[in-house]
């Protein structure tokens, strides 16, 4: 089996070649925009902790500048242009794209597979915008974007992998050179200088680029509907989760639980009548468990008539938090700030510089 999913991988890794080729010598084009773009977005798929990374920046930018996040929505059942609302079905938006607004209800948030003629409709119906924050694009290339972070899973080593069907890599590593920051998610809290140096020899291509490392910071629970009971550090619970990868998130709720379960499904997973009881069910074997889940997958369950009273009172999501390890290049969302500014001399995007231009 491993031997034919090696074969397969030869296809694909041949037709991502041929297409950055394309890109690099004119017969595709790349689109520059007005609007300075943020890319975050990585090499491989599965969960790598791009939606943290891009709310972590969007948190911060929103301080100073006007922010839409622009995603293709993995997953939904519409096509083309749709903006979200915090009433939005997560099967028309897709999950991620719904907890980003859902967490920031004043931002615009975007859902659209075409990504360049999405930005000119950006431009055109909100021009207030001033900073578009594009999910999941690094691959993309069709909109060039003034900064790419691209997000590495410390968890699994890219420079190891290979290509899908076989691997995860759905890109070429040899594309890491476009990258202007990485951010090394998912690493140990106590990560040794030595194992962080080993990951900037892979990773370092050219001068300007910078490498942060981050952990997962635990976070108290929180309910997901209001009938919920309490939750506290030491109880018992069940852990379940449909994300890319969920060694690490299971990993954390050990350390602040006791497991007594784990139920894993696949990445967007749609929870279906047969999943909710099967959850269920093994919620009724631990009857002293409470049902510990992810905040993409709480986004798909908040709103879902499946969902009984027996597992409402029992549902609880963790929100992710990431913290920078000591080692990793200094102050992330201040050099961010100062590289947007100096690449597209946005006086307004200054401290203080918003109210000033609001006052005006």
């Amino acid at each position: 089996m491993k031997f034919l999913l090696k074969l397969l991988s030869y296809p694909y890794r041949m037709a991502v070649n041929i297409r950055h080729w394309m890109f690099d010598c004119g017969l595709l084009k790349s689109e520059k925009f007005s609007t300075p773009i943020i890319c975050v977005g990585n090499i491989t798929v599965g969960g790598t902790g791009k939606t943290p990374t891009a709310e972590m920046i969007m948190e911060y930018m929103m301080q100073y500048c006007r922010v839409a996040f622009l995603s293709r929505g993995y997953g939904r059942r519409t096509k083309g242009y749709v903006e979200v609302t915090a009433g939005s079905s997560y099967r028309d938006v897709g999950d991620e794209p719904l907890q980003v607004k859902l967490k920031f209800p004043d931002a615009l948030v975007v859902v659209c597979e075409k990504r360049a003629e999405a930005i000119r409709r950006i431009e055109a119906e909100h021009p207030e915008t001033e900073l578009i924050i594009m999910d999941d694009g690094f691959q993309h290339r069709y909109v060039d974007p003034r900064i790419n972070v691209v997000v590495i899973d410390s968890t699994r080593p890219f420079y190891k992998d290979d290509y899908l069907p076989c691997g995860s890599l759905r890109d070429k590593v040899d594309s890491l050179y476009r990258a202007h920051y990485f951010i090394v998610t998912k690493c140990h809290e106590n990560m040794s200088q030595l194992d962080q140096r080993l990951w900037r020899k892979e990773l370092h291509k050219v001068a300007y680029q910078k490498i942060y490392f981050t952990h997962v910071v635990p976070t108290h629970a929180v309910p997901l509907f209001d009938t919920a009971h309490t939750l506290d550090t030491g109880d018992e619970v069940v852990v379940m989760a449909g994300i890319g990868n969920p060694r690490p998130f299971i990993a954390g709720a050990r350390e602040m639980y006791k497991v007594a379960a784990t139920m894993t499904f696949s990445d967007h997973h749609v929870y279906s009548v047969s999943d909710i009881n099967r959850i269920v069910e093994c919620l009724k074997l631990h009857p002293q468990a409470m049902l510990l889940t992810t905040e993409k997958d709480a986004v798909k369950l908040r709103r879902s008539r499946r969902v009984p009273d027996y597992m409402r009172q029992r549902l609880f999501y963790q929100p992710v938090k990431l913290a920078f390890l000591e080692g990793s290049d200094e102050d992330f969302l201040g050099t961010l700030k100062s590289d947007l500014e100096g690449k597209v001399h946005l006086g307004d995007m200054s401290i203080g510089g918003r109210e000033a231009n609001e006052q005006r």
